[in-house]
């Protein structure tokens, strides 16, 4: 099931009375702002296959600047360098948003006339939220309706985080053309991916630099998305608080070449250790899953995200969680046509571009 997307129209206000479902055919870019890297992807559709066009990943200097003005300019000239880079001439984009101020949740109401749907969704999403409704944006897709009433699922953010990715890309250059959830971009990407014959729930683990998606899709369709706030960065400030060295130490040592081997050897009781919170944050969220929507045991947990790569951090999870864990790359069954240097991009680095694989599904 493709879960419908949150609407941006234009380029100087935001639309959110309506999902966008039957959309033309248009190709876009999948662009994923992280607070580490830029990765953008772009794709189309042939023969019930994605065909990849264009790939880019570009990291964002001093990404970890207190000073925002910097941040954010930093973050444009990625952007600019990823689109330069990939050599797209598409000028739309579809960004996502995660994180405390961002919230998917499933609902249920009795039965109720069409006209009151709205209000009775923003009240749901003014009891659950973490932030005040007044100050974000509320839209909703209905998934069910019977005698036993109706249900669907709402989606909420506030209006400073949609309005910073929409600045952010039109700084660059670019149309935001629609505002995703990252969970829900996820759970369409691994659903197109990883199609099986059996309606097991599919879940998948999107570990970034300062935020850790979990999402669910259930055997019934319906997407559970929880954003988890401890993530690769704050793994490697207490590596480093741990060692008495610096943060770019330990990330370059994580995250470097063949030659730094033998120090990620020296820190991996160290990585360990910093783990446990992660793994259990992702114990629990499934747990209060299994018990509260009633789904069957989860088997696999499918890893994105760019602190996926880490050596040894998937194999770390596949030993303290009790599910299967598996890297996961998205790319591995889909075609490209923009070169070798695209193609081994994508060998390399998919599993961290998988939130952009899941905005470039989008059709706009």
């Amino acid at each position: 099931m493709k879960v419908g997307q949150i609407a941006i129209k234009g380029h100087t206000g935001l639309d959110w009375k309506r999902w966008l479902f039957n959309l033309s055919k248009e190709e876009i870019l999948g662009l994923d702002i992280g607070s580490s890297a830029v990765k953008l992807v772009q794709m189309h559709r042939t023969n019930g296959s994605y065909m990849v066009t264009a790939a880019a990943l570009v990291n964002i200097v001093d990404g970890t600047a207190d000073k925002a003005e910097h941040k954010q300019i930093n973050t444009v000239r990625a952007i600019r360098e990823s689109v330069l880079g990939s050599g797209t001439t598409t000028r739309l984009a579809v960004c996502g948003v995660s994180g405390p101020e961002a919230a998917v949740r499933y609902f249920k109401f009795p039965q109720m006339p069409p006209e009151e749907m709205e209000g009775a969704v923003v009240l749901e999403a003014a009891q659950i939220c973490p932030f005040s409704v007044d100050d974000g944006a509320v839209d909703y897709r209905l998934t069910g309706r019977g005698k036993g009433g109706v249900s669907g699922v709402l989606v909420a953010a506030t209006n400073k985080l949609i309005e910073r990715k929409v600045r952010l890309t039109e700084g660059a250059s670019l149309g935001c053309a629609l505002m995703d959830v990252d969970g829900l971009a996820l759970l369409n990407c691994l659903t197109e991916c990883e199609k099986g014959e059996d309606s097991k729930a599919a879940v998948v683990l999107n570990v970034g630099n300062s935020c850790t998606t979990l999402a669910v899709m259930s055997e019934e369709g319906v997407p559970f998305v929880r954003d988890i706030a401890y993530a690769g960065s704050d793994i490697i400030r207490q590596i480093a608080a741990e060692h008495k060295v610096s943060v770019e130490i330990i990330a370059n040592v994580l995250t470097g070449s063949e030659k730094t081997r033998q120090l990620r050897l020296e820190f991996g009781d160290s990585l360990s250790g910093t783990c446990r919170k992660l793994v259990a944050d992702v114990t629990d969220t499934l747990r209060y899953y299994a018990t509260h929507e009633k789904s069957a045991a989860i088997e696999e947990i499918f890893v994105c995200g760019g602190f996926a790569l880490v050596d040894g951090f998937v194999e770390l999870l596949a030993g303290q969680l009790s599910e299967k864990v598996t890297l996961w790359n998205p790319f591995e069954k889909m075609r490209c046509e923009a070169g070798r240097e695209c193609v081994e991009l994508l060998q390399k680095s998919g599993p961290a571009m998988a939130v952009a694989a899941g905005l470039a599904m989008r059709s706009v």
